[in-house]
């Protein structure tokens, strides 16, 4: 499956045309979002709903990313992006439990990814248009621990996924004002993620300030571990362009 799925996300780079920057560009940015969780886990047959039973709420999610823009011909620009996202949270999941743990727990979500995106420049004036492939470092880890300590339960992914990327920016001329929307996405037998955010952005000098909204949907299998979460909600980021 893995190579299927490799192959479809390659064959954006068949159709992208090469369009590169004028000079060399590099730019960095760091995140903070904001965001609520919804969705269910499952291991061993059994299954979880992480938001009413576990009561997973947000602690700490950051962003942070870095991209490389230059003139040679043929070669695909760079971007690193890297997100976490960790939740906690006390629930209860019943006598009928899960995966052996029973009555209240106290449970602890973390998922981790690093993004390796090479993409081109298809459009680069008032309207910004980039289209490439993502390679994504994918893990997630949900703990799961009975309230007297007895029981415990970890639902674990783990995989490097491909996936697509494309990334459109319209600029209001003599602003500095732009809107903008991007994602990555992959979808095939039975496993997808999508990772899209729409933002609006006002760019002074070297800096760059966006707001928006960002929503991250996982169904990932992994063995006898899947989670099937979707994760949304605001953002707000701040970088430097050069």
């Amino acid at each position: 499956m893995r190579k299927l799925m490799l192959a479809v996300g390659g064959s954006l780079f068949l159709v992208a045309p090469v369009s590169q920057a004028d000079v060399v560009g590099l730019g960095a940015s760091v995140s903070y979002w904001d965001s609520d969780l919804s969705g269910q886990a499952a291991t061993n047959n059994d299954v979880v709903d992480v938001e009413n039973d576990l009561n997973l709420d947000s602690d700490a999610n950051a962003n942070a990313s870095l991209y490389l823009e230059h003139p040679v011909p043929l070669l695909p620009n760079v971007r690193l992006n890297y997100t976490l996202v960790e939740q906690s949270g006390r629930g209860d999941v019943g006598l009928t439990g899960f995966d052996g743990v029973t009555g209240d727990v106290q449970s602890d979500l973390d998922l981790e990814q690093l993004d390796l995106t090479l993409y081109y420049e298809v459009l680069d004036n008032w309207v910004n248009l980039d289209l490439g492939l993502t390679a994504r470092d994918l893990t997630g880890d949900l703990i799961v621990r009975q309230a007297n300590g007895l029981a415990t339960s970890e639902t674990s992914i783990d995989g490097v996924i491909p996936m697509g990327y494309l990334a459109a920016r319209f600029d209001l001329p003599l602003t500095g004002v732009s809107v903008g929307a991007e994602g990555n996405f992959i979808s095939f037998d039975g496993d997808s993620l999508h990772d899209f955010n729409a933002y609006g952005q006002y760019e002074i000098s070297l800096i760059q300030f966006r707001a928006g909204y960002r929503q991250m949907s996982i169904d990932y299998e992994d063995g006898n571990d899947r989670l099937d979460v979707e994760i949304g909600g605001p953002f707000v980021s701040a970088g430097v362009s050069f």
